[in-house]
């Protein structure tokens, strides 16, 4: 048991030696050639890169001037009418990284904050039944179990780490958007899934066309 727990340190020390580190060349396209408001990816179109799992910033990237825009147009985007959304995922822009902005709920003003590296912890209470949609699985909407309160970890964008608990519809936003990380949509996790149909007919007009750069 002691020689197998060697070997599997050692393997992993090795695996983390042959990691990318920085930014690689196409998260660098999508930050710099992106739009205030990016593309977001949408299914199944894109379900290579919803489904994949993210990874964490290292050092390097945390101190890079590219991290505040990534965030900046991650913000404008969630924001924008065409999407105005409550939270949203870095897969969900073309970047496989734990980056996530989520609208609080709980706090005054419901300010939309950044979520970098951010992992849940613990999941606490029993799960509910709620409604929920995705900006990248338009036009349907469907009815999820989450729990009431989770307590998560993450680091904010001037590097410091946090630890919290958050309860409400915040939790539940946390829980959508960390599951986007993993390369999992509430779809997977839905009680029952259908059409919006205001969804639908507002969306009748509006392109998923990728840009010309991303093609």
């Amino acid at each position: 048991m002691k020689k197998n727990s060697y070997l599997i340190l050692a393997l992993s020390l090795f695996l983390c030696s042959c990691s990318p580190k920085g930014w690689t060349a196409w998260e660098k396209t999508v930050i710099v050639q992106s739009d205030s408001v990016m593309y977001v990816c949408v299914m199944p179109q894109d379900s290579a890169i919803l489904r994949t799992p993210s990874r964490n910033f290292g050092r390097k990237e945390m101190s890079s001037a590219l991290l505040q825009t990534l965030i900046d147009k991650m913000y404008t985007t969630l924001t924008d009418p065409s999407q105005d959304g409550v939270g949203i995922a870095a897969p969900q822009i073309g970047i496989n990284r734990r980056a996530i902005l989520v609208m609080r709920y709980d706090k005054p003003g419901r300010p939309i904050e950044p979520y970098l590296n951010i992992q849940i912890d613990s999941l606490l209470g029993e799960k509910k039944p709620g409604p929920e949609g995705c900006l990248s699985v338009p036009p349907y909407r469907g009815v999820v179990r989450r729990y009431p309160r989770v307590q998560i970890s993450y680091v904010r964008p001037d590097g410091s780490p946090v630890t919290e608990k958050v309860e409400g519809y915040s939790a539940v936003i946390f829980q959508h958007e960390c599951d986007h990380l993993d390369g999992i949509l509430y779809i997977d996790r839905a009680d029952t899934v259908f059409v919006n149909e205001n969804w639908a007919a507002e969306r009748e007009a509006f392109s998923y066309e990728k840009p010309d750069w991303w093609r």
